[in-house]
């Protein structure tokens, strides 16, 4: 192989796609995205606020409407016993409410009670689960009121235990330090994704290349000059040069306009959005003793998590994060990361290359990289749920076979992966490379010049065996 040709033919691609309107549209508009989709939740979030409805109540059991109180979006008005729901619902208009919440009798069998919406248009999740949790509370204490026990309802909160488990890991020498799960999975679910995306993104752009010069006749003029082997690697190495120029962009930009986004919204206003942020209701449940209608406000929460781990001496909810970070390897990792990417690269954009010169339109595509996408996405998949079982059979395999390596090894490192199989992960996956990029070379060398016919698997084999 003529490395100065090899050369020339990486410039030419490299060049030939950084100037294109649409890496750069998509280079300066990505940044955007990333930046708005750090932001825009909270003010959607924060936006998006049902309307104030007056609901009209009709309560049979009698026990329910003490705990049906007024908020920001539902002011509860009493209709009475006497009210008939059939023309109550038929005509809400006429009664000036937008939804009747109907209460069935109090079943003394069962101890509960039956309950019913009605409204010209469907309840918002927010406020149908709202006015679920107040029927469920009058239910609930009227139960334990009905064992005639006094104290009851303090006694059985005083049962509730709030035991958090707390983990730890212990190095070589025996020392244990405090480590989060959490920050595990999050990194873990990160890097996979990552990993999938660029890998996908720019072996697809390798094929698209090789089909734009055949189907345009260009590739004949370049084959006169350089071997098909040389054009073939020159595309690969090529678009790798733009995936790392694009990378390196985004990182850069989208870092710019979150700081330009903090600087004119205001850091203090940022924070208050996300931690004001309606969705954080969820949480709720990890705040033994807090209202489930309430919202929380995340600063207040972890405010309140750190001094009270101030008070018992324990570590607070930074000290945790920061001390869970440490303990990954991060120089492990990014040489990981790179060895992964760009290896996964290569062996998927090799298969890519070679199925882009034996079709002329990317719609003859479909067939014939499927077997090859098939592998990469349940590498996918299973990165996606290695935080379960890091260590289990499936998410071994996983990280050994290398069609699926590059992405599910990634997940696995921030559990820690012993070195022995890490490096068998690598040299499997460079061999593979290597056989790969060797059989998409003599599939590529016949299949570019090859015009007027659909290619199946029979000719990419009948290709492969020639000399």
């Amino acid at each position: 192989m003529n490395v100065k040709k090899l050369w020339i033919v990486i410039q030419r691609e490299y060049l030939n796609k950084v100037r294109k309107k649409s890496f750069l549209l998509i280079t300066f508009l990505a940044p955007v995205f990333f930046a708005a989709i750090c932001v825009l939740p909270a003010l959607i979030m924060n936006s998006a606020k049902e309307a104030a409805k007056e609901v009209g109540v009709i309560d049979r059991s009698g026990i329910v409407l003490p705990y049906l109180t007024n908020n920001d979006v539902t002011v509860f008005r009493d209709l009475g016993t006497s009210a008939v729901e059939d023309s109550v619902k038929s005509s809400l208009g006429t009664y000036g409410i937008d939804v009747l919440l109907s209460i069935s009798e109090l079943d003394e069998e069962n101890l509960t009670v039956k309950a019913s919406c009605y409204s010209e248009k469907p309840l918002g999740m927010d406020t149908g689960s709202m006015i679920e949790g107040m029927i469920n509370d009058a239910v609930e204490d009227y139960r334990i009121d009905s064992y005639g026990i006094e104290n009851l309802k303090e006694i059985m909160s005083g049962v509730k235990s709030d035991v958090s488990l707390k983990t730890y890991t212990v190095d070589s020498e025996g020392e244990a330090k405090i480590s989060e799960s959490g920050i595990y999975m999050v990194l873990s679910m990160v890097l996979g994704m990552a990993i999938y995306m660029f890998i996908a993104l720019f072996s697809g752009m390798v094929m698209s290349s090789v089909i734009e010069e055949k189907s345009s006749r260009v590739v004949e003029v370049l084959m006169s000059s350089v071997k098909a082997t040389e054009l073939m690697f020159g595309k690969i190495i090529g678009v790798a040069f733009v995936a790392l120029t694009q990378f390196l962009l985004w990182i850069l930009l989208t870092l710019i306009l979150v700081g330009v986004a903090m600087g004119i919204v205001g850091k203090d206003k940022m924070a208050g959005l996300f931690g004001n942020d309606p969705s954080t209701e969820m949480i709720s449940e990890m705040a033994p003793g807090m209202d489930m209608g309430s919202t929380i406000d995340l600063q207040a929460l972890t405010a309140a998590a750190d001094s009270t781990a101030v008070a018992t001496g324990e570590p607070s909810g930074m000290e945790v994060i920061l001390s869970t970070i440490g303990q990954i390897n991060i120089g492990q990792l990014l040489l990981s990361f790179v060895i992964f990417f760009i290896f996964g690269y290569l062996l998927y954009a090799s298969l890519f290359a070679a199925i882009g010169s034996a079709v002329e339109n990317e719609g003859d595509s479909s067939q014939l990289q499927l077997p090859v996408t098939i592998p990469l996405m349940i590498g996918f998949f299973i990165a996606i749920y290695a935080f379960k079982a890091p260590d289990s059979a499936l998410v071994f395999w996983g990280s050994i076979i290398p069609f699926t390596s590059p992405i599910v090894m990634l997940a696995r490192i921030p559990f820690g992966v012993a070195s022995w199989e890490l490096w068998l992960s690598i040299a499997i996956l460079v061999a593979t490379f290597v056989a790969c990029a060797w059989a998409s070379a003599k599939i590529y060398k016949v299949g570019i010049l090859m015009y007027g016919k659909k290619s199946s698997f029979k000719d990419l084999w009948k290709w492969l065996k020639q000399k």
